[in-house]
């Protein structure tokens, strides 16, 4: 299962999910260009703490994934500063909880170009290269919420659903190919924005720490365990080797059984 020396870029990738995933792939050896829209001091710092960590190159490269040529700037910089792209997982996204006919035009839209449009634009960016370089793998981080649904997220739903069927068509279009494209489907997944948010949640509710996650963060989540990053990093990882080079066009659910409800 080794990726040692290939190169990839994690979109979204300073903290939780894409972070997690990003340190698992430089941890076996790949070359990573990480991503967010802040570009600070710490985003920096950052890159150069993982690739300290674990032997490898490790870029910062800054894009707002909302902004359709930022998100192909991004793929050709980090082809430019790192010698290709083999692996492009697609990791931004954003979220905003709303009932339909309240739900801000704005939001929608942000989320649509963020969770959505931004995977078309890599994807597009990317694939020329793994062509010539006659390999490649391409992640899309989808949701539990691109197999089924939930009340007050239409643009979340929306936009995941439209992440797996666009991983069914480039996969479909690369499948002559040794190129491949899959989509992970995560349920709730323990990252510092969630860890922030069960203290708040224990006082809403009058519950301790395991009862409020068990009964109310994790009510859909059949196993009442959270996934955590490096388990999606490790997935990840499984769908760029060799074993998995005939998996393609199909989702990876990451969800302690959400979607076999």
């Amino acid at each position: 299962m080794s990726i040692k020396g290939k190169t990839a870029v994690v979109t979204g990738s300073n903290s939780g999910i894409g972070l997690g995933i990003a340190e698992v792939l430089a941890a076996r050896g790949a070359k990573v260009a990480i991503n967010s829209f802040s570009d600070t001091e710490e985003d920096h710092a950052l890159a150069a703490r993982i690739a300290k960590a674990h032997g490898t190159e490790v870029i910062y490269i800054q894009a707002d994934m909302s902004k359709g040529d930022q998100c192909r700037a991004l793929v050709e910089t980090a082809a430019d500063k790192l010698g290709s792209v083999d692996i492009l997982v697609n990791n931004a996204g954003i979220q905003f909880v709303s009932a339909i006919d309240e739900f801000p035009a704005e939001k929608w839209d942000a989320i649509i170009a963020i969770n959505m449009s931004s995977t078309f634009h890599t994807t597009a960016a990317a694939l020329p290269i793994m062509r010539r370089n006659g390999w490649g793998r391409v992640v899309n981080i989808a949701s539990a919420h691109g197999l089924t649904a939930s009340p007050f997220k239409g643009a979340y739903v929306a936009a995941k659903h439209g992440v797996v069927g666009f991983t069914k068509v480039t996969a479909l279009e690369t499948a002559r190919e040794p190129i491949t494209c899959n989509a992970i489907c995560p349920g709730y997944v323990l990252t510092p924005l969630v860890e922030a948010q069960i203290p708040d949640t224990m006082k809403k509710y009058d519950m301790d720490r395991d009862t409020v996650i068990r009964e109310v963060m994790l009510e859909r989540q059949p196993s009442k365990e959270f996934a955590t990053t490096e388990q999606l990093g490790g997935c990840v990882a499984f769908l760029c080797s060799d074993d998995a080079a005939q998996i393609t066009g199909t989702t990876l659910s990451v969800d302690g059984g959400w979607t076999a409800l």
